[in-house]
């Protein structure tokens, strides 16, 4: 693998992140999802949770544009198709096999808006993004290029955390794990944002807010 180009690692980054988004979003999504259909209207709570926008009308509408809408920016399928638009620019950095997964989690996303059963194709959306990490971990040559996903991966991982108050345990994992990563790979941050977020998982009363500051500031 030869130099990567600057375009080349904004897109691996982003990569990195549009799929972590998914993902993680996805898991809140699967709890939100039963508790509208058992106890009535909730996605206002997962709208506040993740700071998005609540331009539903309705539990259905929220439930259908929500999940497969790809003019709503925040849905779950417009995330899913930028992974992708990503990924198939990246299929010499990442491997055929890596957008093959990101493909069947766009096939999965398609045969959900379909089913009565949505759930239940929502679950292989999840699986295929497992092996999409899994694929690139076995068999991306280049450890400069897993890097970039990866440190894609775990600043979306500590925004989505820090804004679902998430415990000082796993978010102080994820922090570790980037500080471990980001000084290995070829993208320029801030180490002072990097350095507040080590503090603030320190402080006896975790500040969440300033958590997600950070995060958003480290590049």
């Amino acid at each position: 693998m030869g130099v990567i180009s600057v375009e080349q690692t904004d897109r691996l980054y982003w990569l990195g992140r549009y799929a972590e988004r998914v993902y993680t979003t996805m898991k809140l999504y699967f709890r939100t999802y039963d508790t509208m259909i058992d106890a009535g209207e909730d996605y206002d709570r997962f709208c506040r949770a993740l700071e998005i926008p609540n331009i539903y009308t309705s539990k259905e509408d929220f439930i259908s544009r929500y999940s497969f809408d790809e003019e709503d920016v925040n849905s779950l399928m417009s995330n899913l198709k930028r992974a992708y638009d990503n990924a198939v620019v990246l299929r010499e950095e990442i491997g055929t096999e890596a957008l093959a997964y990101i493909q069947l989690a766009v096939y999965a996303m398609q045969r959900a808006e379909d089913s009565q059963a949505p759930l239940i194709e929502f679950q292989k959306v999840v699986d295929n993004l497992m092996a999409f990490n899994g694929i690139c971990d076995d068999q991306i040559l280049s450890e400069n290029v897993r890097n970039l996903l990866k440190v894609g991966k775990r600043v979306e991982r500590i925004d989505l955390y820090a804004r679902l108050h998430e415990s000082r345990e796993n978010l102080e994992r994820e922090i570790c794990r980037l500080a471990g990563r980001i000084d290995r790979c070829s993208l320029k941050y801030h180490p002072e944002s990097l350095d507040s977020l080590k503090s603030l998982i320190g402080q006896k009363e975790l500040d969440y807010h300033r958590m997600i500051r950070q995060i958003e500031q480290i590049l």
